[in-house]
C-alpha cells in the first residue's frame, strides 16, 4: 500500500471528465490514486474507495448519481478520519449531497459540495469551473486541488446550494438546446442554410456558449457525446423534483424532459444531448453544413461525466412545502462568505447508512400525447 503524502489525491469515477481531471492533476504534480466501478488501465488504480481513503486525504468523486455516491461513501466509511476532505463533484441534487455530507461528517471527515461545469475539452485543458458549497476552511484545504484543473471556482454558499445552482444551469442548457433544435428545424424546413442562422445568432442577444458549441454539431449530424442525453435527462429530472418540492410549476422544462424521454426510448441515450434535433431530422440533414463556431468564443458551461443506465421513472408527486419564499431562501440563498454548518438536522448515527432520495420522472400527461403523435409512443 502506498504511503500517505500531502501531494496524494484520490479520484473516484473515471468517466469522460474524471479521466481527464486525473490526468490534469498528474500534470500539476499531484500523485493521483484512482478507482472506478469497472476496472480501467489507469495509473495507480486501487481496489476500492476505502483503499483510496487510506492513501489520500483529499478525494474527488465524479460519479453518475446518488446511488453511486452513497455506495462510494459507504465503502470508504471505516477509512475516513478528521484529516479527510471528501469533494463531491457529481451532479446529484441538493438532497443527495446533504445526505452524503451528513454521512461523511458523522465519521469525523469534512465534505465539500463542488459540482463542475465545462466540457471534456475544458477538462483536458484544465479549464473547468467548480461551484463551491460548504465551510470556507474546508474549501481552503481543497482549493489547491480544485485550482489545478480549473480556470475558476465560484463560491455559492452552504452544502447543497452549489448543487442547486448546478442543476438549474443544466436545466437552462437543456431547454436552450431544445429550442435551438426547433429553430434549426424551422430554418431548414423553410429552405434556408443553417449557416445564416449561425450568423444571425452571432449578432443576437440569444447567443451563448452552449448554442455556439451545439449548433454546428446539430447541423452536421454529429452527436458524439460531450454530455450524454441520458445524463442531461437525469439532471432535468432533478430540476423538476426540486421545483415540485418548492411548489413551483416549470412547464418549459417539463416539456423538454418529455422530449428527452421520447429520445431515450428511440435509443439515443448515449448520444450527446444535442441529439434532440434528431426528432426533426432522424437521419441527419441531407447536406450537412460546415458550420464553425467563431474562434474567439468559449465552450459552453455544461458537461458531465457519468455512466448510469436510464430507466423510465414515475410521475413526480407534489410535495407539501412551507411558503415558497421561505423555502427558496433556505435552499438557494447566496452566501459567498458562508461558514455555516450545512446540516439543518443532527448528523445520523455512525452506523446508519444514508437513504437514497428518489429522482422522480417528469409529469407525462401532455407530453405523452405529443410523443404519441410525433413518435408513435
Amino acid at each position: 500500500m502506498p504511503r500517505k503524502s500531502p501531494k496524494n489525491v484520490g479520484l473516484i469515477g473515471l468517466g469522460i471528465i474524471g479521466t481527464r481531471v486525473a490526468a490534469g492533476l498528474r500534470a500539476a504534480g499531484f500523485q493521483v490514486y484512482v478507482w472506478n466501478r469497472s476496472a480501467k488501465p489507469a495509473p495507480n488504480f486501487l481496489g476500492s474507495p476505502a483503499e483510496i481513503a487510506r492513501v489520500a486525504d483529499l478525494i474527488q468523486i465524479f460519479v453518475a448519481d446518488a446511488t453511486a455516491l452513497f455506495e462510494v461513501v459507504e465503502s470508504m466509511a471505516d477509512a475516513l478520519t478528521p484529516d479527510h476532505v471528501v469533494i463531491c463533484n457529481a451532479t446529484v441534487g441538493p438532497e443527495a449531497v446533504i445526505e452524503a455530507a451528513k454521512f461523511v461528517q458523522a465519521r469525523g471527515a469534512s465534505f465539500l459540495d463542488a459540482p463542475f461545469t465545462g466540457s471534456k475539452v475544458a477538462a483536458e485543458k484544465r479549464q473547468l469551473v467548480y461551484y463551491i458549497g460548504g465551510d470556507d476552511a474546508v474549501f481552503q484545504r481543497a482549493k489547491p486541488v480544485l485550482e489545478a484543473t480549473s480556470k475558476a471556482t465560484v463560491r455559492i454558499g452552504e452544502i447543497g446550494h452549489a448543487s442547486t445552482v448546478k442543476v438549474v444551469t443544466n436545466m437552462i442548457s437543456a431547454v436552450t438546446v431544445q429550442t435551438l433544435a426547433e429553430g434549426l428545424a424551422i430554418v431548414q424546413r423553410a429552405g434556408l442554410n443553417p449557416e445564416v442562422l449561425a450568423a444571425a445568432i452571432e449578432q443576437n442577444a440569444c447567443r451563448s456558449g452552449v448554442v455556439e458549441l451545439k449548433l454546428p454539431k446539430m447541423a452536421a449530424g454529429d452527436y458524439e457525446p460531450h454530455f450524454s442525453l441520458k445524463h442531461m435527462f437525469k439532471d432535468v429530472q432533478l430540476g423538476i423534483h426540486m421545483a415540485n418540492t418548492l411548489d413551483l410549476e416549470i412547464p418549459v422544462t417539463t416539456v423538454t424532459a418529455g422530449v428527452m424521454y421520447g429520445a431515450l426510448n428511440r435509443g439515443w441515450a448515449d448520444l450527446d444531448f444535442s441529439a434532440l434535433y434528431k426528432v426533426y431530422a432522424p437521419n441527419g440533414p441531407e447536406k450537412p453544413a460546415a458550420l464553425t463556431a467563431p474562434a474567439r468564443l468559449t465552450s459552453p458551461a455544461v458537461a458531465l461525466e457519468k455512466t448510469a443506465p436510464v430507466e423510465p421513472l414515475p410521475t413526480a408527486p407534489k410535495v407539501a412545502a412551507p411558503a415558497v419564499e421561505e423555502k427558496l431562501a433556505k435552499v438557494v440563498e447566496l452566501s459567498p462568505a458562508s461558514t455555516k454548518s450545512p446540516a439543518s438536522k443532527p448528523l445520523r448515527p455512525a452506523d446508519e447508512k444514508p437513504s437514497v432520495p428518489e429522482t422522480p420522472g417528469p409529469p407525462m400527461n401532455v407530453v405523452r400525447r405529443w410523443f404519441v403523435s410525433r413518435m408513435g409512443g
